[in-house]
């Protein structure tokens, strides 16, 4: 990978967070920030960077309270996300019914705006009682081979 990989993360309750810190450290090998999406400016995207993006669901299926500024600002702004390319890991509970829908707010709107996701749509579900920082790891080996 030659490009500055950018990881956003959204969370509620910091697993995202930690998570996202477990994927820097598996990458530490490339050039790698790990940024909160609530401190991201929208305007900032740049297509010289891959953008790994990993977001819990909180409450009935919706965005972590440190996610909703992002998708507020996409709709606000709209900016032009041609030659943007990113992957997206989702956290959730399938027992239940919103299962890991936060993510998917954020993912359909990037492919709004023109932005083009990569690779395999990762998941982390906790119903499993696995930890969703072994899962995003996981995830992110196999994204990178993909050489994106």
């Amino acid at each position: 990978m030659n490009k500055k990989i950018v990881i956003l993360f959204g969370t509620e309750s910091g697993n995202a967070e930690f998570a996202a810190e477990d994927m820097a450290l598996e990458i530490s090998h490339c050039e790698v920030e790990v940024i909160d999406m609530t401190d991201f400016d929208v305007n900032d995207f740049s297509a010289h960077n891959f953008y790994m993006i990993i977001c819990s669901t909180h409450g009935e299926g919706d965005l972590p309270s440190g996610a909703v500024p992002f998708l507020q600002a996409l709709d606000s702004v709209l900016p032009d996300m041609k030659g943007i390319q990113y992957a997206m890991f989702g956290l959730g509970d399938s027992s239940y019914a919103n299962y890991s829908r936060g993510s998917e707010h954020i993912d359909k709107k990037l492919t709004a705006l023109g932005a083009v996701r990569v690779g395999e749509y990762g998941r982390h579900d906790a119903h499993t009682g696995t930890l969703p920082n072994v899962a995003a790891v996981e995830w992110t080996r196999r994204i990178l081979e993909l050489g994106q």
